[in-house]
């Protein structure tokens, strides 16, 4: 069985998808204003978190100027606050920040990935980089045994997921629950700013969700 360690290091060298990898490249190299003395990670992500976890949740991909920055899924940018702060509240993160790699958050019961690795220009990966990057979710799920609920943030990690599982997926919608075999399936809107800051996603739509999360990995 090939552990998290081997497989994280073949994510961070993967180069199959041609326009994902210049992007992110070119991301790392052109700098925006704000982050311009800073390093760029610039290479695919791993996913992060407690291997023992039962709860497993599925983003989108990496933020371009987030995860792509710094180097960790989730992490220096609005919705890697949203997340932080939501699984601190609920007990699955250490602190309710997520900013950098060495900031000292760690996951309890928890472990995020993507479904894909690489931020994608416009955050819109293509139907063919989304099926080059799916062996890296399907190898985490042999090595991530002890899962019983994935919750999935947004409709493109939440289609990932039914492939994932050989599930045929309903009509995606915000905090929606599915039973597939012994492994719950919970879906809610990406802490995205499009969706938090017009109000399609409200705080206490995001908190019940994870509340919801919580019980489940209690059954």
């Amino acid at each position: 069985m090939e552990s998290i360690k081997s497989l994280n290091k073949k994510i961070a060298c993967c180069k199959k998808c041609p326009r994902l990898s210049t992007y992110i490249r070119d991301v790392a190299k052109n700098k925006i204003r704000r982050f311009k003395d800073e390093k760029y990670y610039g290479k695919p992500l791993s996913g992060f978190g407690d291997v023992n976890a039962k709860l497993l949740i599925v983003g989108l991909a990496p933020a371009a100027h987030g995860g792509n920055r710094t180097g960790r899924m989730f992490t220096g940018d609005s919705s890697g606050d949203w997340l932080a702060k939501v699984m601190h509240k609920h007990g699955f993160a250490s602190i309710p920040t997520s900013q950098n790699i060495n900031d000292g958050m760690f996951l309890k019961n928890a472990y995020i990935t993507a479904a894909v690795r690489c931020a994608p220009p416009q955050n819109k990966p293509t139907r063919e980089e989304m099926d080059m990057c799916f062996g890296f979710l399907e190898q985490e799920r042999k090595i991530l045994k002890n899962i019983t609920t994935v919750l999935c943030l947004g409709k493109i990690a939440y289609d990932a997921t039914c492939k994932l599982y050989n599930v045929k997926p309903e009509k995606f919608g915000h905090n929606k629950l599915f039973q597939h075999d012994a492994i719950w399936i919970l879906t809610s809107y990406h802490p995205s700013r499009q969706n938090t800051q017009t109000g399609r996603l409200t705080w206490i739509q995001w908190s019940a969700v994870f509340a919801k999360a919580k019980k489940l990995t209690l059954i």
